[in-house]
């Protein structure tokens, strides 16, 4: 079978100007951020080859927020910044994200074990089950807040939004930066503050609870964005979007997903806990779509005058295929010492691949997704390419 990114590449498209309230909103999901690794890439390649990032406004959460942000640092040159993302994914491996050697492993399960013998008294309880320390070694490397910064300032951008959730306050809060003012908001569990974003929010934004640790910002810990995330569209749209592509890496109907286990077993701890990830990184953006939906219609009847909302027209590109069965499939290219944790939780078994989805940064899978995404995006090609070409938009410089 002839893999999809192996395709030559379409004749370039001309030269188009770009909306600068075209948003991209990328969803978390871990591993599966590969899939949308590879609709960047089908996009890039649509588009002008040293042209800039075709999206005004960026936004992402959990993984998707640190791919938004090499997007964001690249756009004046969109491709350039593709290229170099999917160089990272196409070669991950897990120990660039978390800790998972035998040792590793070891010690933290004797920590884990210390403190639930001893209830907390010989040792305290560990902050997470993993030690993200690669994690951010390897975004130090890859991720240049200064060059973000750059590109607000030149006009290849008009805003950057990463999303956290802090603990004390129970508050989904989208950390933004913008070439123009934008007022902070705050509504229904979710606020928006102007911070001079750094790694630290990147590092809060992917810090999945109880698989990372919460990330302490100005004396207030935060942990995954996508936890009380319940409009994840809504950063984009305050801060300017009125067109939305957004890039989903599970599929919008369950009509796509099998992956329950077999009728008559009772889940097992591993199946539990994938499902906990679907939920958390996947159910508030579908929900949020749908509703969007529902305002555009009452847009249409109603008008905007009378009902005080705006029309946002949004492309969604999902996957259609169940990734714990490719996960199941390269489940062997992960450490020694984290597949047997993972066989302990269920995650090996019939139903548990969807965490091992979430967890597999190895090379082969990340690769097969990256090749599936582009692939889903070459598929809407004309689609695409209409969506983010307008005839009345911005004019933008190539960098």
């Amino acid at each position: 079978m002839t893999d999809p990114t192996d395709a030559p590449a379409p004749d370039p498209a001309p030269p188009v100007q770009y909306r600068a309230s075209l948003g991209l909103v990328l969803s978390g999901g871990g591993a599966r951020g590969a899939y949308q690794v590879g609709v960047l890439k089908a996009l890039a390649e649509l588009l002008p080859r040293d042209g800039p990032v075709p999206f005004g406004i960026v936004c992402g959460t959990s993984a998707g927020a640190i791919t938004a942000a090499v997007v964001a640092a690249h756009a004046a040159q969109f491709r350039a910044g593709v290229v170099n993302l999917e160089r990272v994914w196409r070669n991950f491996h897990v120990g660039q994200v978390f800790r998972a050697d035998a040792r590793s492993m070891l010690r933290s399960g004797i920590h884990w074990a210390l403190a639930i013998l001893s209830g907390g008294w010989l040792v305290p309880p560990p902050r997470s089950l993993f030690d993200n320390t690669p994690l951010r070694e390897l975004l130090e490397r890859h991720v240049n807040f200064a060059r973000i910064q750059e590109a607000l300032e030149h006009g290849h951008l008009e805003a950057f939004a990463i999303s956290a959730a802090t603990y004390r306050r129970a508050l989904s809060v989208a950390f933004y930066e913008s070439a123009r003012e934008q007022a902070p908001w705050l509504a229904s569990w979710r606020r928006g503050e102007r911070a001079e974003l750094c790694l630290d929010h990147l590092m809060a934004s992917a810090a999945v609870p109880f698989l990372f640790p919460p990330v302490n910002m100005g004396g207030e810990y935060y942990g995954d964005g996508s936890m009380r995330q319940s409009a994840p569209l809504s950063p984009a749209i305050r801060l300017g979007a009125d067109r939305l592509l957004v890039v989903g890496v599970r599929p919008p109907t369950t009509s796509c997903h099998n992956a329950g286990a077999p009728a008559g077993h009772g889940p097992t701890f591993g199946q539990i806990f994938g499902f906990m990830l679907d939920n958390l990184f996947m159910d508030g953006l579908h929900s949020d779509l749908e509703r969007l939906e529902r305002d555009n219609q009452l847009i249409a009847c109603a008008g905007t005058e009378r009902t005080g909302l705006r029309h946002v027209d949004t492309l969604l590109i999902a996957p259609c295929e169940d990734f714990g069965e490719i996960a199941a499939r390269h489940a062997g290219e992960m450490p020694r010492s984290l597949r047997v944790l993972l066989r302990t939780m269920g995650a090996a078994n019939p139903g548990g691949g969807a965490l091992l989805s979430y967890l597999l940064f190895e090379g082969g899978y990340t690769r097969e997704l990256i090749a599936l995404g582009y692939a889903d995006a070459m598929r809407r090609r004309d689609e695409l390419y209409g969506f983010v070409a307008s005839a009345s938009c911005r004019a933008t410089t190539p960098g």
